[in-house]
């Protein structure tokens, strides 16, 4: 079973996207904030994490530069969840962050499933129609 780690200080957010990978058989654990899924990384690890970009304490950037600063998790595929507005162009979160895509908010569940399933299967993010 295929592991994902789903960081987002949005329940309802966190409550869909949960619920949509479940039922597709994924193993999924959730954490409110950067610290709750970098707390969750030291003791399970999944085959992609899925963070929200903007979160206290610490935001999905920060986490995603901690990923890249350990060993255990330097290549770990990570997707980023964002908002309009706040956007950064995919060359520059592949290049400073490796970060594999961007989807931005709203996005449907469906639509999530469909990017993580392409990660895990090609290990490549291809843009659904809220790309960033």
């Amino acid at each position: 079973m295929k592991k994902i780690l789903l960081c987002d200080d949005e329940h309802y957010i966190l409550t869909a996207a949960e619920i949509k990978l479940r039922r597709a058989n994924f193993e999924v654990r959730t954490g409110r904030d950067g610290e709750e899924g970098w707390g969750i990384l030291q003791e399970w690890m999944p085959d992609v994490l899925v963070t929200d970009c903007q979160m206290p304490h610490l935001d999905g950037r920060g986490l995603a530069v901690r990923c890249r600063d350990h060993e255990h998790t330097r290549d770990l595929p990570i997707l980023m969840l964002t908002v309009k507005g706040y956007e950064w162009s995919q060359d520059q979160l592949r290049d400073e962050l490796g970060i594999l895509g961007v989807m931005l908010k709203p996005f449907s569940p469906r639509e999530l499933l469909h990017c993580v399933e392409q990660i895990i299967e090609t290990g490549v993010f291809k843009p659904p129609r809220t790309y960033v």
